[in-house]
């Protein structure tokens, strides 16, 4: 944080060479704006500001699911409903903790720094986008690192317990065992937090810089200037009114109520917010006002905004349920996945690679329609709100998906406590639907993703002044290039960190099976603190290759090839990351769930592929250990990238516009 924040200060600072002076307006020439040095000051303050938001999302979530699981064991003795109840719970907790957050913070912020700004709004927008760059900058090692933590020792307890010593999951023989509980926590809680929270900073941000060169800004309006925002205050007031589905006005009675249940949360939170959105948009917006668009003031009218909104919102819950059906066991696709397991490991790992490229069209075509509606109705404004009405029920989707890894814990807890059958077969229920709501989860953080990079490119380019961005130009086109293969780059990194430190544990935990006598007769204690070391070193050491790939590679092609090239590797890298993100996430979740629908053997299909050990039951095993790099760390990282990549390129768009392009300078 501080080495960057550093960094912002001396590049954007460099802008007019450290003057103290007033500068002319970049839209408005014949008005006086606040000096270059004073947005790089406060543009460091706000990246600050964005970090540590992110980083204390992170800690009380994490806080909030370790009281959380151990609860959700106890409550599993009276009933699968009360279990479901306290789990549930205690990942609304963590929604609405991360969206008030990011609200409240966002909005002092700009009340602050308008005391200094006063009517110079481009300004101020300008200096608040460092807020999205903080939240995300940390986000990505929030991801990277926890999925690399919690895989390797994922890996390594799933191949040596399930695999080699046929001893259940979770078991407290097995050394690997509290490094993946704790594991689950990093990953799957203070690194989703992290990133759904940089995805609303960075939407809001981007929102913001378009609004403010607007007739909003213009015109000193603050009302709608501040819509972004006051879409993101009434999500919280519609999610708290729909965790009350969940919780009071339905309670849950059996093992199949439990998926419906978090499934009408999304329903009934996305119908509520479309009205909430209405009335919003026909209190807080003028009948019509102009939006900028690439040098022109487009005319824009209030229902059209909301249409903008309402489209991404429904477009996030069309991807949700997409994602559930690729990934949930009660539907066709993960069915002939674990089917595909009576042939051994090869074909599921076939099946399930085939899954996730097919799980890609309806969520991109149901991005693109949203791109062109929004687009249509509000240019670059209207898809920055579209991405923001996919997050505007942050609170909710991230109750669902943190009720994932508590539930999951929670079983870990019941086995490692020697608890009866009875309970650890209610907290395996309560994670196989939690399993489905994480992949949903994701394709919500991903779609929104690539809603919010869209934004943000389209803010780099008015930042930067460029007018066009045409492909036909060898500069743009060999930055399309490249930014396709980041992507890939990125991947085969954090895939690579996982299996290196997979293989460490894996080593170690064959060690203390074959070395510490009465380990497998369950008389003598494995050593835990070993296996946390190697995921905690592993995790620390391996982040830090892949994240300065996202974090330099802007900053070298901005200095060294200017904004054309910049714009194109923007372009590539939200394109194919996307659609890897997608697959990624989809066949991790499928090959998962093709091994609990084996486990639970609730059908007479089920049973005929098991029982646990059985071989289509080790298929299914290696399946699930190749996906869990693929849907916990690879997949969810990359949304991070393009956002990444594009918030940071907006920040820094004023230094590469004034500095940038060396080598086409120097030839």
């Amino acid at each position: 944080m501080v080495a960057f924040a550093i960094l912002i200060f001396l590049f954007l600072g460099s802008v007019e060479g450290f003057s103290m002076k007033s500068q002319p307006c970049t839209y408005d020439l014949s008005r006086m704006c606040k000096p270059a040095l004073a947005t790089a000051a406060l543009s460091t303050l706000s990246f600050l500001l964005g970090a540590v938001t992110s980083v204390v999302s992170g800690f009380l979530g994490m806080k909030i699911a370790t009281y959380a699981n151990a609860r959700t064991t106890l409550e599993a003795r009276k009933g699968v409903g009360k279990a479901f109840i306290t789990a549930f719970r205690s990942g609304a907790v963590m929604g609405f903790l991360l969206a008030a957050n990011g609200l409240l913070v966002l909005y002092i912020a700009i009340n602050v720094f308008k005391l200094y700004y006063g009517d110079d709004w481009g300004g101020l927008f300008e200096a608040i986008t460092g807020y999205g760059l903080g939240g995300s900058s940390m986000a990505l090692f929030g991801r990277v690192g926890g999925g690399i933590y919690t895989k390797a020792a994922d890996v390594g307890a799933d191949l040596v317990g399930k695999v080699e010593r046929n001893i259940p999951e979770d078991d407290p023989r097995n050394p690997a065992v509290i490094a993946d509980n704790v594991g689950d926590n990093v990953g799957d809680i203070a690194g989703m937090g992290s990133d759904l929270f940089g995805s609303y900073a960075e939407s809001s941000c981007a929102a913001l810089v378009v609004a403010s060169i607007s007739s909003f800004g213009m015109n000193h309006e603050l009302t709608p200037m501040l819509y972004p925002l006051i879409i993101s205050s009434v999500g919280i007031i519609v999610c708290l009114i729909t965790t009350l589905f969940a919780t009071d006005f339905f309670e849950i009675k059996a093992v199949d109520e439990i998926e419906p249940s978090l499934k009408r949360q999304l329903i009934i939170s996305t119908v509520l917010m479309t009205i909430g959105i209405g009335v919003v948009s026909w209190i807080a917006l003028p009948p019509s006002f102009t939006i900028y668009n690439f040098g022109d003031q487009k005319l824009v009218k209030n229902w059209q905004l909301f249409l903008c909104v309402a489209v991404g919102l429904w477009a996030g819950l069309i991807i949700g349920f997409v994602t559930e059906y690729y990934t949930s066991n009660a539907y066709s696709p993960v069915q002939d996945v674990a089917d595909s397991c009576r042939t051994g490991a090869a074909t599921n790992v076939i099946f399930g690679l085939a899954l996730g490229y097919k799980s890609c069209i309806i969520p991109i075509f149901a991005i693109a329609i949203s791109i062109f509606v929004s687009f249509s109705f509000a240019a670059m404004y209207g898809i920055a709100v579209a991405a923001l009405g996919m997050l505007s029920t942050i609170a909710t989707g991230l109750a669902i998906d943190a009720y994932g890894p508590i539930s999951d814990n929670a079983g870990g807890i019941a086995e490692m406590a020697g608890m009866s059958h009875r309970i650890r077969e209610r907290t395996d229920a309560l994670d196989a639907a939690g399993n489905t709501t994480a992949a949903i989860g994701k394709g919500f953080a991903i779609g929104s993703a690539a809603l919010v990079s869209l934004a943000l490119f389209g803010a780099f380019v008015s930042r930067a002044a460029i007018s066009t961005v045409d492909v036909l130009t060898p500069k743009v086109f060999i930055g399309l290039l490249v930014g396709a293969m980041l992507p890939y780059w990125f991947s085969a990194m954090t895939m690579k960190s996982v299996g290196s430190a997979a293989l460490k544990m894996v080593e170690e935990v064959r060690r203390q099976f074959n070395t510490i006598p009465g380990l497998m007769e369950g008389t003598s204690k494995p050593d835990y603190a070993t296996c946390v070391k190697i995921s905690t070193d592993a995790s620390i050491k391996e982040m830090i290759p892949p994240g300065a790939l996202v974090m330099l590679t802007p900053l070298i092609v901005g200095i060294f090839f200017g904004v054309e090239t910049l714009s194109g590797v923007l372009a590539g890298s939200l394109v194919s990351g996307v659609q890897i993100a997608i697959s990624a996430s989809n066949t991790g979740g499928a090959w998962d769930n093709a091994k609990k629908y084996i486990e639970a053997a609730a059908s007479d299909h089920a049973r005929a592929l098991g029982p646990k050990g059985s071989d289509p039951h080790k298929a299914a095993v290696i399946g699930d250990t190749i996906g869990d790099p693929l849907k916990d760390t690879s997949g969810p990282s990359l949304n991070i990238l393009i956002k990444l990549m594009a918030v940071e390129s907006l920040v820094f768009a004023p230094f590469f516009a004034t500095h940038g392009g060396l080598l086409f300078k120097i030839f």
